[in-house]
């Protein structure tokens, strides 16, 4: 390797983030965020590492995709009984990161994890590509398979099994919504003196924070 892993580094310079700027609600905040990723044309702009820890306190980390934001929090689906499932069943709460690095930001969320309803987690199935609902009952999910074979003969299996087209959601499968108690946001600055904001929930409100980066 020519370049040395410790010298790989970047100068960030594109904006600033100030306690006077920011939304009073970090749900806001985040929306204002979101819709500038959003104009950016970043790829995969709904990508967020979200992490969780079994009972033990043993923590894991994947690439999921946010599916919805609302007053309450931030919803993703999954399969319940893959890793993450057990893991958020064991221990409900999480965190998730995005880092949108084309605008030089991150936000980091912690908080506590629900499923969602079923009416809700019907309704985002049905919004599913056929192929992704057919993986849906084909994986299962975070467990040992013998051979990739195995797999696309269960796609081929319940693709005949639902070739009315009428497809429904698996039991073991839907939605959970994450209700944030922090919320940081992380803007790049020059000098690695980032501005880092964060809002701590606090009663019905939030309380905002400056932190040494």
């Amino acid at each position: 390797m020519n370049t040395s892993i410790a010298d790989l580094r970047k100068d960030y310079s594109l904006k600033k983030l100030s306690e006077e700027e920011v939304s009073r609600s970090p749900i806001q905040q985040f929306q204002k965020w979101w819709d500038e990723a959003i104009e950016s044309e970043i790829s995969e702009v709904n990508a967020m590492t979200l992490a969780t820890c079994d009972q033990h306190g043993k923590p894991s980390a994947r690439i999921v995709l946010l599916k919805g934001i609302n007053e309450d929090g931030f919803i993703f689906y999954t399969n319940y009984e893959s890793r993450k499932g057990k893991e958020l069943k064991e221990n409900p709460f999480a965190s998730l990161v995005f880092f949108w690095k084309e605008l030089e930001r991150q936000v980091r969320i912690e908080g506590s994890i629900s499923m969602t309803s079923i009416k809700d987690s019907d309704a985002y199935f049905i919004s599913r590509p056929v192929k992704s609902k057919i993986s849906c009952w084909s994986s299962p999910q975070s467990k040992v398979v013998a051979s990739r074979q195995i797999l696309e003969n269960k796609v081929v299996d319940y693709e005949d099994e639902f070739k009315d087209g009428n497809i429904p959601r698996p039991p073991h499968w839907g939605g959970y919504i994450l209700f944030p108690s922090t919320i940081e946001f992380w803007q790049g600055r020059r000098s690695r003196l980032h501005d880092r904001i964060r809002y701590t929930g606090e009663g019905s409100g939030w309380l905002i924070e400056r932190l040494a980066p």
